[in-house]
């Protein structure tokens, strides 16, 4: 029995969870939708996230471009540094330096801003005027984190490039035009793609994770806390595990 009621409480959240994906999947057709939340928690999250994913992509990009730099030129190939710098930038810093901004910024101040209505009883007050609280606050949250992670991915690849370029042009010596010429080697427009959708599946599955910690907050302040920083444990574990999922379905579609 003591072994049933310790898994009874996983079970019942996984369960809750997925049941706050489906109203949210099927909340996302129903009329009238609230653009103004939508450009709200846009914006919101923007100013949340901008500055950490600035800080968190120089020095990354710094870390990997150094790294394979430093391999190619041990096998004699530094003039592949770009295709080197596009394969890292589109696949590996992009979706990284966006999980860890969207999990960290954007997934948090999503549940905060959710427990805090949660604990001041405001959607149960939405409930008992017959809002549903899905349409109107999660949905356009999910939304607007999927539409962010999006552009803060292609932010990242855009800075890992021409910080890659500076980089390696006037610190490891590589040839400018060689560095520009091989940037595409490797990489075109199928891996922008799968980085982008990884992007905004990232987005996506963080602001219903935080959705769904903010929603079923209880014991106060105290309470909203605790649920901020399992979201971040879970976002994290989450996002992960689509990175992994899609990234092995991209490298069979795109080498298969």
């Amino acid at each position: 029995m003591a072994v049933a009621r310790l898994i009874e409480s996983p079970v019942r959240s996984v369960g809750a969870f997925f049941v706050i994906c489906q109203q949210t999947a099927t909340g996302v057709f129903k009329r009238p939708f609230q653009w103004r939340e939508f450009y709200e928690q846009g914006w919101f999250l923007v100013r949340v996230a901008l500055f950490p994913t600035l800080m968190v992509a120089m020095p990354f990009t710094v870390l990997v471009i150094f790294t394979l730099n430093i391999l190619l030129v041990e096998f004699g190939a530094a003039d592949l540094s770009g295709a080197g710098a596009g394969l890292g930038a589109v696949t590996q810093v992009g979706p990284l330096v966006t999980v860890l901004i969207v999990a960290g910024a954007g997934a948090t101040a999503i549940c905060a801003d959710l427990g805090s209505r949660t604990v001041r009883e405001e959607i149960d007050a939405m409930r008992v005027l017959g809002i549903d609280p899905i349409v109107r606050l999660v949905v356009p949250r999910v939304l607007a984190s999927t539409l962010v992670a999006v552009l803060l991915n292609g932010l990242v690849i855009s800075i890992a490039l021409i910080g890659g370029f500076f980089f390696s042009v006037y610190a490891q010596n590589v040839t400018p035009g060689a560095y520009v010429s091989s940037l595409t080697l490797v990489t075109g427009l199928p891996e922008v793609i799968i980085s982008e959708i990884k992007a905004g599946l990232f987005g996506m599955v963080a602001a219903l994770v935080a959705s769904h910690m903010g929603l079923k907050v209880k014991g106060g302040a105290k309470g909203v806390g605790n649920a901020v920083n399992e979201t971040v444990v879970y976002a994290f574990l989450a996002l992960f595990a689509v990175n992994v999922v899609v990234t092995a379905i991209g490298v069979k579609a795109t080498l298969g």
